[in-house]
């Protein structure tokens, strides 16, 4: 397959140019990974017959590709940064269209942990290839501009879910079989249609720790924490307590990506003219009150729709996290992407393996304390965002320098 350089490839029609692959991928990861993830609670409940213990537990073996992330490292030595991006997803399509042949608790932990090395393994190079391939002027609203894109292709997947999921008696196998077979045709036409596009500094192959990049690590380590607790239990509150259906569940991440759609691109705009630090401020102030709120569910017993605004307010809030990719690239060598990249997502996840199952414990005793920690989090986390500079760079990564 050809190689080029980026300045190369501008001369290619404008879909096959590297930007262009970055928005395909980023199209086709959530059509199968959110139509697993929405159906996921109701199949572990009403399937695999899954408590709130066995929730954690599923989740905590879906988290060991992440924390193992820094393998992409080594990876690396023997395949192309952009192949691998794509041969995970398509490893992601697979998996997620196998899920409903293993409906046993056994079965469910092997595919879910196929269906995330695909997952992670693609995160972690894509973001790498993000910040290689994108100029860091215009890396804010270029990120924003793909979390709308990923936005509207999972709001498609959601919304012939809800069309068609009552109409027509749709199985869980029907489902995930249709979406991993998207994701896998387009991450099939990816490999084929794109060259290999080389970046202009080469990546360093070895794990790398850099005493200069410790508030991003922190940053890293608490976001993985604090976001395990949204993605495990956030939706399964919905269908335990409320006893949300597949289309109703689906309803609410529908209203949550219609609203990213539009938001998306204008936090892009927010990173790039307040900068990092006052935009990862706000964040953390938000989930702060967000995860507070939820615990106030359980202590008011508040109702369903309190559940469901606060769910689609917490992923707006999420979506200013593009700003934390955004300090990175400032602050970086840029041989020094790809491999940060890839530890930065095992520091993401060295929570995010063993939370899911002590938390998922504590939900049986009390769902409350399990949102009250969250809490906590995003204060710590809101205490790190302070570091930050107004304008970081290379050695000048914190307000200390």
């Amino acid at each position: 397959m050809r190689e080029m350089t980026l300045a190369e490839a501008q001369s290619l029609p404008l879909w096959r140019r590297p930007v262009s692959l970055l928005f395909v991928m980023t199209a086709a990861m959530p059509f199968c990974f959110e139509v697993w993830f929405a159906l996921l609670n109701n199949f572990m409940v009403e399937v695999a017959k899954m408590d709130g213990a066995g929730a954690g537990l599923l989740h905590s073996v879906r988290e060991i590709p992440g924390f193992l992330s820094f393998a992409v490292v080594f990876l690396l030595i023997f395949i192309r940064e952009q192949l691998l991006g794509v041969l995970s997803l398509l490893l992601l399509g697979v998996a997620s269209a196998a899920t409903a042949w293993f409906p046993s608790v056994g079965g469910l932990l092997a595919v879910t942990f196929l269906a995330s090395v695909g997952f992670h393994y693609y995160e972690t190079v894509n973001q790498s290839l993000q910040l290689q391939w994108i100029e860091k002027k215009r890396a804010p609203v270029r990120l924003g501009q793909m979390v709308s894109v990923a936005s509207a292709s999972a709001f498609v997947a959601y919304v012939l879910i809800v069309l068609t999921w009552e109409r027509f008696g749709l199985s869980y196998n029907q489902a995930y079989m249709a979406s991993g077979l998207v994701t896998t045709v387009i991450a099939l036409f990816c490999l084929v249609a794109y060259p290999q596009f080389r970046a202009p500094v080469a990546q360093r192959h070895q794990i790398i720790l850099r005493k200069r990049y410790w508030l991003y690590y922190g940053l890293q380590f608490m976001s993985g924490a604090r976001r395990q607790i949204f993605l495990v239990f956030a939706a399964f509150m919905m269908v335990e307590k409320f006893g949300f259906d597949v289309h109703e569940i689906t309803g609410v991440f529908l209203i949550t990506l219609t609203m990213n759609i539009f938001i998306a691109p204008v936090f892009g705009k927010v990173v790039e003219v307040f900068g990092e630090r006052l935009t990862l401020m706000v964040e953390y102030i938000g989930l702060t009150v967000v995860f507070l709120a939820y615990a106030g569910i359980f202590y008011f017993d508040w109702g369903w729709q309190v559940a469901a605004v606060l769910y689609v307010i917490d992923n707006m809030f999420f979506a200013l996290r593009l700003a934390l990719k955004t300090y990175f690239q400032k602050i970086a060598d840029p041989a020094d992407i790809a491999p940060t990249a890839a530890v930065a997502f095992t520091i993401n996840h060295i929570a995010a393996v063993g939370l899911p199952v002590m938390l998922g414990l504590l939900w049986v005793g009390s769902p409350m304390a399990v949102f009250a920690l969250a809490a906590g989090m995003a204060l710590v986390s809101l205490v790190l965002s302070c570091l930050i500079p107004r304008h970081p760079a290379q050695g000048r990564e914190t307000i200390f320098q």
